[in-house]
């Protein structure tokens, strides 16, 4: 009950609701979705966290992270969603369809160049060592938070 007065407390009319209305009651966090990523692939979930990078090209995406620097992406192609730009800093609560997927280096290197290339800067495929796992939304709706 706590959790979801702290939630109700953050979304206020001045926020901003882009996409579909959020359906599910509650948010979780983005680390508890990482730690169980298993048990919650291929559901609708509810997470927020602080956003600390948005797609500068088109606002087709946006990462959330935790305190511990943990981090999913929200993916705004499918949904038909476009973040603001100038949301980094700010506070989200993001549904969607959650995914997790291990990336190659190779497709770690593209990924990061293509980012890059959005962000005007310059990428040395060297300083990718290895592949990672992405943990990712599809999303359909989102509110980032005005506070």
């Amino acid at each position: 009950m706590v959790a979801t007065l702290a939630v109700a407390s953050l979304l206020s009319a001045a926020d901003l609701k882009v996409g579909k209305p959020l359906t599910l009651k509650e948010p979780i966090s983005v680390g508890t979705l990482v730690s169980h990523s298993d048990e919650y692939s291929g559901k609708t979930v509810q997470v927020e966290g602080k956003i600390t990078e948005v797609c500068q090209a088109m606002g087709c995406w946006l990462d959330l992270v935790n305190d511990e620097g943990q981090k999913v992406r929200i993916n705004a192609h499918e949904g038909g969603l476009e973040f603001p730009k100038d949301s980094v800093g700010k506070m989200a609560v993001a549904e969607g369809i959650f995914s997790k997927s291990e990336m190659t280096r190779d497709e770690v290197v593209a990924q990061a160049k293509e980012e890059a290339k959005e962000k005007g800067k310059n990428f040395d495929p060297a300083s990718i060592k290895k592949g990672m796992t992405m943990y990712e939304i599809k999303g359909t709706g989102a509110v980032i938070v005005s506070k």
